[in-house]
């Protein structure tokens, strides 16, 4: 009787223990196997929620099969308890796995609210925006320019949101001076930005911020991205390049920031001042003159007068030979590449042609007669 009960307790174990492993198995392939989320979706897991609230919420949007499965896969690896407050894009197919990790691993958020503060040659911006998982594109909620516009009240409203994410977006070309007064005029930041940065030395960039950050602290990630770009580009150079050291690209780079606004143009801009400098020509460009001016605090916001071009300054390339002492804005990585590695053409000229680009000559004749033609385009421009 008591081997028969034995044997009969022995089967059920056994039984029991191949259920529990197959409840495992499966409950392990349900973990890694694709998601049945068909469109992607932004969890928001707000500050003092847990796993419990997150999976239902999950099972509700139909990014899990199963909450209770989730929770208990997140018990199962300990991550119960690292839950991080953001919001999170979740995209279609995702596993648990890899949703769990989205929201225990931390970092920035990845979808929501998004208010980005651009810092542009000749204003500053505020920008409210959002993500839209389904399309992956941000819609935009406000703009306007800080400091001289209304404040929306949309803007008001999610900037004190919990899941708000803030970026500082700086154009390539501003000024550090810009840089630095545009930070100061950001209220979600804190403390004193400090010794104004060496000009040239903050990379153009979008760099994430958080309220409270320092302002000096952000101001040294701008500097140390731009250091490596500098060395990148330095690292990349040709035979050809005219500048002798990484301070002279970058001198050379910021005039080629603010002599083009078009990618394509760069490399003939460049080609142009090594060939002047190779030949020993004065470089002859007015943004030198510009900052001569303003000592980039700000836009001369007019003409350059005919006294400023022939006024002395340590700027002023019509004046001085060879490369002004210091950048005169902060350039970026395409402007740094192309200061070392010049197109191969024998341009000495350049003027623009009204199209937003330039014309360039190898003479003064063909320079003269896009000068004229030029001169043409401004007064039609000035009648109409």
């Amino acid at each position: 009787m008591w081997r028969s009960l034995a044997s009969n307790m022995l089967t059920v174990l056994v039984v029991v223990l191949f259920l529990l492993g197959g409840v495992i198995l499966w409950g392990k392939s349900q973990y890694t196997a694709e998601g049945p989320l068909e469109t992607a979706i932004c969890l928001q897991v707000r500050p003092g929620s847990n796993m419990t609230r997150v999976s239902a919420e999950l099972e509700m949007q139909g990014a899990v099969s199963s909450g209770m499965l989730f929770r208990l896969s997140a018990k199962y690896t300990e991550k119960s308890r690292q839950l991080k407050a953001g919001s999170f894009l979740v995209r279609p197919g995702s596993t648990m796995q890899s949703i769990l990790d989205q929201i225990t691993q931390g970092g920035a958020s990845t979808c929501g609210t998004e208010v980005v503060y651009r810092v542009g040659v000749t204003r500053v911006r505020a920008e409210v925006r959002e993500l839209d998982p389904a399309s992956g594109k941000f819609v935009e909620r406000a703009d306007f320019e800080l400091g001289v516009d209304d404040v929306p009240a949309i803007f008001t409203q999610l900037k004190s949101a919990s899941d708000t994410r803030f970026r500082v977006a700086l154009a390539e070309g501003v000024t550090s001076w810009q840089v630095v007064n545009a930070l100061q005029n950001i209220d979600i930041l804190s403390g004193d930005p400090g010794e104004r940065p060496a000009e040239g030395m903050l990379a153009p960039d979008s760099y994430e911020i958080v309220k409270g950050q320092p302002r000096d602290e952000i101001l040294a990630q701008m500097q140390e991205r731009q250091k490596l770009l500098i060395a990148a580009a330095w690292e990349n150079r040709s035979e050809d390049a005219a500048v002798q050291s990484p301070e002279e690209m970058l001198i050379l780079a910021s005039i080629i920031e603010k002599e083009t606004g078009v990618a394509e143009e760069r490399g003939q801009v460049a080609s142009v001042f090594t060939n002047r400098l190779n030949r020993g020509m004065r470089l002859q460009t007015d943004p030198t003159v510009i900052y001569g001016v303003t000592k980039g605090e700000g836009v001369l916001g007019r003409g350059l007068r005919q006294s400023e071009l022939r006024k002395v300054t340590p700027w002023n390339t019509y004046v001085i030979e060879g490369l002004p002492p210091t950048p005169i804005a902060n350039p970026g990585r395409a402007s740094l590449l192309a200061a070392v590695n010049p197109e191969p053409t024998d341009f000495l000229f350049f003027v623009a042609d009204g199209s937003g680009g330039h014309a360039f000559a190898e003479t003064l004749q063909q320079h003269n007669s896009n000068v004229a033609k030029w001169r043409e385009i401004e007064a039609q421009r000035n009648n109409n």
